[in-house]
């Protein structure tokens, strides 16, 4: 069984990692050390589906300057960061360092951007370690005029120890940013969260891993002590991306998707996969970083036969490692 813990008085986020701008780190969302809200000057806007429109007033009280009015730019239309005043808006997906955003483009450990397209309706091994492994399934739409799939990340399948955590996007044919589409589970067992800022839900067999609502909707922090932050938001493709990209948007089905950010905590130096190579010391980065869309290819050998198979050709995952966490964490209960 899990407990759920109360709501935190402001949302958690980890916000790490806009270079020059800011820097704020990440507490620990559990019992004992609650998440830090957010600093007064930072705002998130959810417009939602009736009000996609909404502003933010920004006052700025040293000046008593006229507010200025923010809202959230076309490129993340569902939710935004505004940072008060002056009106500065950021997407989500800008914060995170190890972030996958859109038709998937992750940030390395080594702080270069790159595309891994990947298959629709395939799963690929994103990272591999001796005691965590994260696989993530594609959904996609082909462009006859290219000979490849536009894809994005649907879901997460994440192994540690014994356990299995599940963390996906539900199909959604009109998307409504005020109904909840997130899918959790954990052990196969349904995650149940109130639709509130700052709820959480916490393991009853893992008391490190915790779930905490950045969003009353579409919107979560994944913990797990010691190993990993994920900050995911599920999110849809627009009629203007659409429009603007190709991507052949259809009334079935607004290819809701997840947007996601990383932090590692414990990765080891044999660590590969899509991201988690990345993360290694001896790392060489070959792909063309001067160009306007650097791909990561070798594909194949990132393929996994289900959400949480550890069968890619570049599997790291071990029982022995995993075993260890199993202790700590049983221990820790």
């Amino acid at each position: 069984m899990a407990r759920h813990l109360s709501a935190a008085p402001a949302p958690a986020l980890v916000v790490a990692g806009l270079v020059a701008l800011l820097c704020a780190a990440a507490a620990s969302v559990s019992a004992q050390s609650p998440p830090r809200p957010l600093p007064s000057n930072y705002h998130v806007i959810t417009p939602g589906k009736y009000r996609r429109d909404q502003q933010l007033a920004c006052n700025d009280d040293k000046t008593n300057r006229t507010a200025c009015m923010a809202k959230c730019d076309r490129r993340c239309p569902n939710q935004c960061i505004v940072l008060c005043p002056g009106c500065k808006t950021f997407c989500m997906c800008d914060f995170y360092p190890g972030v996958s955003c859109g038709d998937p483009r992750f940030t390395g450990g080594d702080g270069n951007t790159f595309y891994f397209h990947g298959k629709r309706d395939q799963d690929f091994c994103i990272l591999s370690d001796a005691g965590l492994h994260i696989n993530a399934h594609f959904i996609g739409k082909r462009n006859p005029a290219m000979s490849r799939d536009f894809t994005w990340i649907q879901a997460l399948g994440i192994r540690f120890a014994e356990h299995r955590l599940y963390l996906g996007a539900a199909k959604t044919a009109k998307w409504n940013n005020d109904v909840d589409r997130l899918e959790l589970a954990f052990d196969g067992a349904p995650i149940d969260i109130p639709t509130e800022i700052g709820a959480v839900w916490e393991s009853a067999a893992v008391p490190e891993l915790t779930v905490a609502r950045t969003a009353a909707t579409n919107g979560v922090r994944v913990h797990l002590k010691g190993m990993f932050d994920i900050m995911a938001n599920v999110v849809p493709i627009t009629e203007e991306d659409s429009r603007v990209h190709s991507y052949g948007l259809t009334d079935d089905d607004s290819l809701a998707h997840l947007d996601l950010g990383f932090k590692f905590l414990d990765l080891s130096d044999e660590v590969h996969g899509v991201l988690g190579q990345t993360y290694r010391s001896d790392y060489v980065n070959q792909l063309s970083v001067s160009s306007k869309m650097p791909v990561m290819g070798a594909a194949p050998k990132y393929v996994v036969s289900d959400i949480f198979a550890t069968d890619c050709a570049v599997a790291r995952f071990a029982s022995r490692k995993a075993a260890g966490i199993s202790m700590v964490t049983a221990e820790a209960s």
